[in-house]
């Protein structure tokens, strides 16, 4: 009779073995996103060999392939959805200065804590005169956009925007995406309709060191015997 049982037993070991779920088999799931990126996310989840479609709006993912494929793609998903470190705020400063070949001062007067960056200028463009035409700030972060624009004399604007700011290695560097500042001027047509000529500078990125000025560019305004010079000066927000 125990041989019986034992025979018994043994053809049921395989049966019960294939009740379990079938790694191979194709099934779906959908995930919800509390913090990550669905786009990011997407992108790392096809190294996994699943299908992967997402819904920004809802912040779901929906994955389709092999059933071990798709679970370990969505213990993956579970790794990646976690809170981010929280991003600092960089503060931003652009000073507007001019430089020209007339005589007489022009614009307001150079702070003290800029006179050595101008002093640098006058070695390498000896306009002379020089001056403070403007000086726009703004605060940032990573993946935020920001902007502001200032009100000059004879209708003309200052500009300054970044698309935005990441701190980079130790936070010493700051990495600035989409630099725009500029000095806009107004210009009417026959029509008495006003543009605007735009002065300003375009940077895809610019790396600056925290407290360092930087001049990010030069443009001619007037011709060749005025120059508008953008020094920047980046700082982590405490």
């Amino acid at each position: 009779m125990k041989r019986v049982l034992l025979a018994l037993a043994l053809m049921a070991a395989p049966v019960l073995a294939q009740t379990g779920p079938d790694p191979n088999a194709e099934i779906q799931k959908l995930v919800t996103l509390k913090y990550a990126d669905p786009r990011a996310i997407r992108n790392l989840l096809t190294n996994f060999g699943v299908d992967v479609r997402i819904d920004e709006q809802l912040k779901v993912i929906a994955v389709s392939g092999h059933r071990a494929n798709v679970t370990t793609a969505e213990e993956a998903t579970k790794q990646l959805d976690v809170p981010a470190a929280a991003q600092k705020d960089v503060d931003l400063t652009v000073y507007f200065v001019l430089g020209t070949e007339s005589n007489g001062q022009i614009g307001g007067a150079i702070p003290a804590d800029l006179r050595s960056t101008v002093d640098t200028l006058k070695s390498t463009f000896p306009f002379k005169s020089y001056g403070l035409l403007d000086v726009l700030s703004l605060r940032t972060r990573a993946g935020v956009p920001a902007s502001t624009s200032g009100q000059l004399s004879n209708g003309r604007l200052t500009s300054f925007a970044v698309s935005s700011a990441a701190l980079e290695g130790d936070g010493a560097m700051i990495q600035l995406n989409n630099l725009h500042a500029g000095l806009k001027i107004p210009i009417a047509d026959k029509d008495g309709k006003t543009s605007y000529m735009d002065t300003g500078l375009h940077t895809d990125v610019v790396d600056v060191k925290e407290g360092q000025k930087l001049v990010v560019g030069r443009s001619s305004l007037n011709g060749p015997d005025t120059a508008l010079f953008l020094v920047l000066i980046a700082k982590i927000a405490q």
